[in-house]
């Protein structure tokens, strides 16, 4: 995106948030740290600036990130009387949940996948970005909104959870110059980065192992598998992986590891991340559907987990040239 762009979206953001009095802001479904700092960074600015807003997550808020001032406010179901409607951190009008798939596209998009579908009327996507909660780093002063210390705490944790603690390969000194910046506004970064990728409950801990134990392995690909007898078993209350594609993705001789979540609806949750370098499985994913970045990517595959995961293992190998 060049800067004359860049100057035109932001000034149309703007001109539509000026005009705006009730606003309704929803991220992802199976929300990630920077679905729910992003929602929480604009939604407590804007909140601030005097506009009466709705903060919505299908799938709620987890409990790792319950901590964060504000969470409380957000809700599983949007209630009526909204005049603009805010995507953040989402690529795609469907994985906003049931309910919003049906509604008018979102009035403004704001994003930094890079399969983003460009779905809403204003579309702010900067996929150099490590995390979206980067991309409102900048845009909220720019907007001329003040960043808060509870604001600045929720930025950092999309921050710090999407470059798994300035691990990433993205991580650039930009990055890093916003979580100073963000610390200086009073988020305290050690606490958080403790709370987001460090601590885990014991359920979470029992899940973790049957999928390890699950583990399996080619030449160039390590997958493991959850099923929902795994988390009934290990009594783990979210739907996702409680993050442990990140544990997957750190074993050494492999180019891409896998996780397969398999879920109540007849629905199998897969991850991707790229290993080795120059690898891309943000495209693997958008063949089903998917989507996300080079080295990180996820879809959400209709079908049994033993139907879907040959399928998907197949597909990585044969588009990814894998052995």
């Amino acid at each position: 995106m060049n800067r004359v762009d860049k100057t035109e979206i932001i000034n149309s953001i703007q001109e539509r948030l000026s005009k705006a009095k009730h606003i309704l802001i929803v991220s992802h479904v199976r929300p990630d740290g920077d679905a729910i700092g992003s929602l929480l960074g604009l939604g407590l600015a804007l909140q601030n600036a005097g506009k009466s807003v709705q903060m919505v997550l299908q799938d709620g808020v987890p409990a790792s990130f319950r901590h964060l001032p504000g969470s409380e406010q957000i809700q599983k179901e949007a209630q009526d009387g909204w005049d603009t409607f805010i995507s953040v951190d989402c690529a795609d009008h469907k994985r906003l949940g049931r309910g919003f798939e049906t509604l008018a596209k979102p009035d403004i998009n704001i994003d930094h996948h890079i399969t983003n579908g460009l779905f809403g009327t204003i579309n702010l996507i900067e996929g150099e970005e490590v995390a979206t909660a980067s991309i409102l780093t900048n845009l909220l002063p720019q907007l001329g909104m003040q960043i808060t210390a509870p604001i600045a705490s929720a930025l950092l944790t999309g921050i710090v959870t999407d470059t798994l603690g300035f691990r990433t390969a993205n991580t650039t000194p930009a990055s890093l110059r916003q979580a100073a910046e963000l610390m200086e506004h009073g988020a305290e970064l050690a606490s958080l980065y403790t709370r987001a990728l460090v601590s885990r409950s014991y359920p979470a801990a029992r899940y973790w192992g049957a999928g390890l134990s699950s583990l399996e392995r080619t030449k160039d690909l390590v997958w493991g598998t959850l099923t929902i007898a795994d988390r009934k078993t290990a009594q783990y209350g979210g739907n996702d992986d409680a993050d442990l594609i990140n544990i997957i993705s750190a074993l050494e001789g492999s180019k891409v590891g896998m996780i397969f979540v398999e879920q109540n609806d007849r629905h199998v949750k897969i991850s991707w991340r790229a290993i080795a370098d120059g690898i891309d499985v943000s495209k693997v994913a958008k063949h089903f559907n998917g989507g996300g970045h080079a080295a990180a990517a996820g879809a959400d595959i209709p079908g049994a987990l033993s139907e879907v995961q040959p399928l998907v293992l197949q597909t990585t190998r044969e588009m990814l040239g894998l052995a």
